[in-house]
């Protein structure tokens, strides 16, 4: 099912951008492009090739840390169930979480915190504490079973990921969470790769239009990305970055109404880039 062209264009592309970002202390990448209606691979690129150390090393389907890019499946869950909608409030400030092994202290991207903000800009935003607060509402238990059931495969239980799971703390292969956000694509249904979505969907079909609304929306991600992000297009899309712990792993997931698009930037061996974020790493890819 792979094209040709797309393939040689999304290395070219891969390889380019890994060049501009040299000095960073970056050296692989992967992307990996999906049909929505027919859940075929159009392109998978798994290495940056030549720029790599490790170029045998398949970074869609490798396990890495997706930081932010599980959230919208989170506030998807929490609509859902009614326990928000995209206008409620939640807050923006220092929250510690009791838990079995102690606090648990969250803290924003910036270290900074926002005051009260709504759903719908603490999701494009990506900002962190109403990510734990969202997930406090909506407990570890259930989400890791949402996570399970869009083919996302956690290795460990939720208890052992705790509240850190609203931040991406399993690791997932590209190749899943990119089908994952193919399903919000879908309106909710989920489907296998190279498969057409199930019936029956995964995520209740309004809130996956709405979370695809809130990730399109450029004015509800300026409090962090301006107005005039990298993350715009020419055409309708949906978009989520993420940062795992220590600059480790750079995603940008998103989708179109025909393709979804998932993007890894990082190091095979798991060494930390230096000031790479989800615009200047995987974004520019995407």
């Amino acid at each position: 099912t792979v094209s040709a062209p797309l393939q040689r264009f999304a290395l070219q592309t891969l390889q380019r951008h890994l060049r501009e970002l040299h000095g960073r202390h970056v050296q692989d990448g992967a992307l990996v492009v999906l049909d929505n209606a027919s859940g075929d691979v159009l392109a998978w690129v798994g290495s940056s090739g030549e720029l790599s150390a490790a170029s045998e090393v398949d970074g869609v389907t490798a396990l890495r840390q997706p930081g932010s890019t599980l959230k919208p499946f989170l506030y998807a869950q929490a609509i859902a169930e009614r326990r928000m909608t995209a206008a409620s409030l939640l807050e923006d400030s220092p929250a510690a979480i009791p838990t079995t092994s102690g606090l648990y202290i969250p803290q924003n991207y910036d270290r900074r915190f926002k005051g009260w903000v709504s759903a719908r800009t603490a999701l494009a935003a990506s900002l962190n504490v109403p990510a734990v607060r969202t997930l406090v509402m909506v407990s570890p238990d259930a989400f890791h079973h949402q996570l399970g059931a869009l083919g996302l495969p956690l290795r460990e239980p939720a208890g052992y990921y705790g509240y850190s799971l609203a931040l991406g703390s399993a690791e997932v292969p590209l190749l899943s969470l990119t089908n994952a956000f193919r399903t919000l694509a879908n309106g909710g249904r989920y489907g296998p790769v190279g498969e057409p979505p199930q019936a029956a969907p995964a995520i209740d079909p309004r809130a996956a239009f709405i979370v695809g609304d809130i990730l399109s929306d450029s004015n509800a991600r300026a409090r962090t990305f301006g107005t005039d992000s990298i993350l715009a297009t020419r055409f309708w899309s949906a978009v989520k970055t993420g940062t795992s712990k220590d600059m480790r792993d750079n995603w940008a997931v998103g989708w179109s109404e025909r393709f979804t698009v998932g993007v890894w930037v990082g190091n095979a061996d798991g060494a930390p880039m230096w000031d790479v974020s989800g615009t200047s790493g995987a974004a520019p890819v995407w």
